[in-house]
């Protein structure tokens, strides 16, 4: 797989504040949706359709605070909170939101489940390891996939609803440094994000069928 180039600039960490940054710009993003957008219409490539995706991405951050509560059980595994799908093909959530609470309770849900991430963040010790499928992370870690899920899905979500979404440059820079350090490229690091999580080209570039991010603790 071809890598590209971030300049070179510290390891600025990926912080709570980050993952408040995010959420926020994500829970803006809903709202500003009008009151008759089509929800149920695919959300981008996903099979999901945009509801989905937002509940998606809110069990996504419940499930990363979860994961970094734990202090004394294995690091080998999720917490066992029952996991059910809403309807066949759905994502499998812990979290929906209230069907009858329209496009602002999927915004609260969003709001609220980040801001237990990013609580999670600021106050677990980062000797603290939790679970996931691609290795066991630290808090850092955590917030960064937390941020990454945020943008890409608030990406999703606007493609379906035909609305307009360009998160932060700064905050796209490092979560890529943070989470890809397989990617590197000069130039607009939105795109490269978007690239590096399959959702996008860059020139010259093909595009990625597979991908995954590393969220191992920094050496």
């Amino acid at each position: 797989m071809p890598s590209h180039s971030l300049p070179a600039a510290p390891p600025d960490p990926v912080t709570a504040a980050d993952v408040d940054r995010a959420v926020l710009l994500c829970a803006d993003l809903i709202r500003s949706a009008p009151a008759d957008a089509p929800w149920d219409s695919p959300a981008g490539a996903l099979t999901w359709d945009c509801r989905e995706t937002v509940e998606h991405l809110a069990d996504d951050l419940f499930a990363y605070a979860a994961q970094l509560g734990l202090r004394r059980g294995p690091a080998d595994r999720e917490v066992p909170f029952h996991y059910g799908s809403r309807r066949p093909g759905g994502p499998a959530n812990t979290v929906f939101a209230d069907a009858g609470a329209g496009a602002e309770g999927l915004a609260q849900v969003v709001e609220s489940c980040g801001a237990m991430l990013a609580a999670m963040v600021r106050t677990t010790p980062p000797e603290v390891r939790g679970h996931h499928v691609f290795g066991a992370s630290d808090p850092e870690g955590f917030a960064a996939m937390g941020v990454v899920e945020t943008l890409v899905h608030s990406h999703d979500v606007a493609q379906g609803l035909g609305l307009v979404w360009t998160p932060p440059g700064g905050l796209c820079a490092r979560v890529l440094r943070r989470l890809f350090p397989d990617v590197t490229a000069d130039g607009d690091p939105w795109p490269v994000l978007l690239w590096a999580t399959g959702r996008g080209g860059l020139p010259g570039v093909p595009h990625r069928t597979a991908w995954r991010w590393y969220g191992e603790p920094r050496a």
